[in-house]
This record gives C-alpha cells, sequence and structure tokens, in this order.
C-alpha cells in the first residue's frame, strides 16, 4: 500500500473535491455556440487551466475579464450544478485545521460558493485564478498554497485529476496524487500513484506530519 508523509495536503477543486461537470460542459458548449466556436475545441483543453488562459487559446479577440466572470458566473448559478466528490467530506474532516489547501483554476468567489454548495468546508488557504499570475501547469498557484500554508513545497502532496495540475505540482517539487474522475488512469502517469477515488485514500495525523495511504 503506497504511503505519502507530508506537512499539507493541497487539493484541485473541480474534479477532485466537487463535481461541476454538467454545468461546466453546458455552460461552455453555449458560450461557444454563441461565438461561434466549435465546443470540443474548448472541452478538449479547458479542465485544469484558468479561463482566462482558455479564452487566450480559443478566443484571443474577446475581453477575458468580462467573458471568465460571465461563464464562471452561469456555471456556479447552474441549479443542482456542483455535488460533493464521493469521499470529499470524509477525507476533509480527518485533516487538522491549516494543513490543507484548495488551489482551483476558478476565480475567488465562485469557487467558496461551489463548496458551500457541495456542503464542504471553505479553508482559510485558498489559491484562486485571481491570486496568480501564471496558472497551472505552471508550478505558481501550488507553490502559493504551500506558501499560505508556511510549509515548504518538498512537504506538500497534491491530489489532482488533471495532467496540466499534476505537471504544476511536481514542477513545484511536490509529489501528486492522480484522481481518475475526469481523466483516464493512462493519461495521468506523471502522477506518483493514480487512484480511482477519494474513497482510495486515508490520512493519519501523525503530530506534525500527515500520512496520506492509498489503495
Amino acid at each position: 500500500m503506497p504511503s505519502f508523509l507530508c506537512s499539507a495536503i493541497l487539493f484541485d477543486l473541480d474534479g477532485v473535491l466537487v463535481d461541476s461537470t454538467p454545468a461546466i460542459i453546458h455552460v461552455w458548449t453555449l458560450w461557444a455556440q454563441a461565438k461561434g466556436i466549435e465546443p470540443e475545441s474548448i472541452l478538449s483543453i479547458m479542465h485544469g487551466r484558468r479561463s482566462v488562459e482558455v479564452l487566450q487559446l480559443v478566443a484571443p479577440g474577446v475581453d477575458p475579464a468580462v467573458e471568465v466572470r460571465k461563464i464562471e458566473q452561469e456555471i456556479t448559478d447552474y441549479k443542482n450544478g456542483t455535488i460533493a466528490i464521493p469521499g470529499a467530506a470524509e477525507l476533509l474532516s480527518a485533516l487538522p485545521d491549516g494543513r490543507w489547501s484548495v488551489v482551483t483554476s476558478g476565480l475567488r468567489a465562485f469557487a467558496k460558493a461551489r463548496l458551500r454548495a457541495a456542503n464542504l468546508p471553505v479553508p482559510n488557504a485558498l489559491v484562486a485564478a485571481d491570486d496568480v499570475v501564471k496558472g497551472k501547469p505552471d508550478p505558481e498557484p501550488y507553490l502559493k498554497a504551500a506558501q499560505l500554508l508556511a510549509v515548504k513545497p518538498e512537504e506538500c502532496v497534491v491530489i489532482e485529476d488533471a495532467p496540466a495540475g499534476i505537471h504544476a505540482a511536481h514542477a513545484g517539487g511536490m509529489k501528486a496524487i492522480g484522481l481518475a474522475t475526469t481523466y483516464p488512469a493512462a493519461e495521468l502517469r506523471e502522477a506518483d500513484v493514480v487512484i480511482k477515488g477519494l474513497g482510495d485514500a486515508r490520512v493519519k495525523s501523525l503530530g506534525e506530519q500527515l500520512r496520506v495511504e492509498v489503495n
């Protein structure tokens, strides 16, 4: 049984703690169609990236500040569009305060709203798209989370469901657990280990350290 010793656990949000997939696909598809863009060209690259960087790739002529807020508002407001990933509440309840963070490619206000909609706690250390200059796969978001928690990057374990996030974790010197909720395990092969669901991970507090055990 693989295990990792760490000082903190850093979670991606969508696909790891919450599932907003139906809302994300619906809203981005309608947006793309309205702009005359093939939806698949967006859906195939968007997961794990900040919306502003997706727009820069597929629609450089739009005003990203306006469009990103509109898109994320519609995703957040989509009826029953955000639910907790199975096992998320149990895993978070096992973690001491100040020993975990959420690192998301979404905007801060909407990230908080989605956590609350899923009945999950909002950590004090939350890093969102509007907190960084560069998003995943750049390591900046995860490095900022480690800084907020006052731990060394190499003492962090990241739980991610997207190749871009796994790459960001490794680029920051962190271990990465891949969660095969959004991508098949084969596409998460850069991770140190891949699990099917959060139910396959357990956390034990060992004083100043945490032990993460996975099946």
